[in-house]
């Protein structure tokens, strides 16, 4: 190609009535720029404002009293106030024994029974006696009113002058000696019928029953042994035919040291562990305390009532009781208490607040502190029973901020 034909690119130019105004562009650049920020900038604060905040919350409850520190520890045995070993009133061989180990019987409830053929037979001769007694009687009451027939003709013969005064003297003597005589009989007949009414008893006394209801925990005589109220006949004669235990007088029979009886109050709590369930402590009060001391061993006795009865307590099982010390506590004052996380807590100017969640808003709340117990904290108002609590309080969150719970 020819140099001098060669094209000159700098001199290419586009004609200015053909250029687009540049100032213009610039100005429509600009214009754009500043109404796409604002409308990023509304989006951004319309999106902050709308959205909820992630929150982690909690159910506020009723915080249960802390148990009472125990001031004194003693050891026992479970006792019962109303134990009986039943034994026959008059002496006897066993005919029959009705009852068992473990069988829970009711007041009159028969036990056992003697032979009855001895009180059977001085029962029939005692009858007999008042019988004959009484039939004597009326032979008496004939011949009383034919002595005083005999005396009515001694008098009247005697006024006539027709016997001697001897003779009137003896017919009188006759009548007041049938009427002796029937008085002595009245009163052997009610002799009689107070040996029947023995003989009677002693019947009875051959049925043994029980004199409360109770649970039998000792079986002690057999069929064919004597018994005796007394201790007779060696090691041949029973005293007692069946043991007997009122369950529901069960108690707690402890020995406290002498010197430190003082820690121990009627009507004072306690609890009571069992040596077979060291493990289910139950509740109790100090029934009395026996007011003399055992000088062999310095100690002195005390009962302890159990709260409630459980079929698990037995008779002579071995107990631990724990004498606990009396103390008033928040609730008896009227301030309820309820159990927070402590992370659940913030202070804010110098103030405990907590955060409660309610209807998809949170609120700030101040409180009222109590003790702290572990990983939570006791609040003693500002809060109810039931309420919801933020968990972890960062310090973004503000106060009726929106709200969503986490899932």
């Amino acid at each position: 190609m020819d140099r001098g034909l060669r094209p000159d690119l700098a001199a290419l130019k586009i004609a200015e009535a053909a250029r687009p105004h540049r100032r213009r562009l610039r100005w429509l650049f600009v214009t754009a720029a500043v109404l796409g920020a604002a409308a990023l900038g509304s989006l951004g604060l319309s999106t902050l404002k709308t959205r909820a905040r992630v929150v982690d919350v909690t159910t506020v409850r009723a915080a249960a009293p802390e148990p009472a520190a125990a001031v004194l520890n003693a050891s026992g045995y479970v006792t019962a106030r109303r134990r009986a070993t039943i034994a026959a009133k008059i002496t006897g061989l066993v005919s029959d024994v009705l009852v068992d180990e473990g069988m829970r019987v009711e007041m009159g409830q028969v036990l056992a029974t003697l032979d009855e053929l001895d009180a059977r037979a001085r029962l029939a001769s005692a009858t007999a006696d008042r019988n004959a007694t009484a039939a004597a009687i009326e032979d008496l009451r004939v011949n009383l009113a034919n002595a005083q027939r005999e005396l009515w003709r001694a008098e009247e013969l005697w006024k006539r002058g027709l016997i001697s005064e001897q003779a009137r003297d003896q017919a009188g003597m006759a009548v007041e000696s049938l009427r002796a005589r029937i008085a002595l009989a009245g009163e052997q007949v009610s002799a009689a019928e107070a040996r029947i009414r023995i003989a009677r008893q002693d019947l009875e006394n051959c049925t043994i029953r029980a004199p409360f209801a109770g649970v039998v925990v000792s079986r002690d005589a057999q069929r064919g042994e004597m018994v005796s109220p007394v201790s007779a006949g060696g090691g041949f004669t029973r005293t007692g035919l069946a043991t007997i235990v009122d369950m529901e007088s069960l108690e707690v029979e402890v020995d406290v040291n002498e010197a430190h009886i003082a820690r121990v109050t009627p009507g004072q709590a306690v609890t009571v562990a069992l040596d077979a369930y060291p493990e289910r402590p139950l509740p109790g009060r100090v029934r009395t305390v026996i007011p003399t001391a055992d000088r062999q061993k310095a100690t002195v006795k005390v009962r302890v009532t159990f709260d409630r009865l459980e079929p698990r307590i037995l008779p002579d099982m071995g107990v631990r009781v724990a004498f606990l010390q009396e103390e008033p506590t928040r609730a008896a004052a009227g301030e309820p208490q309820v159990l927070v996380p402590r992370t659940a807590v913030r202070n804010e100017d110098g103030r405990p607040v907590v955060y409660v969640y309610r209807a998809g808003r949170v609120e700030r709340r101040s409180v009222r502190l109590g003790q702290a117990r572990g990983q939570q904290h006791e609040v003693v108002a500002g809060l109810s029973d039931g309420e919801q609590v933020v968990t972890a309080v960062s310090e973004a969150l503000r106060d009726g901020q929106d709200a969503r719970v986490r899932r």
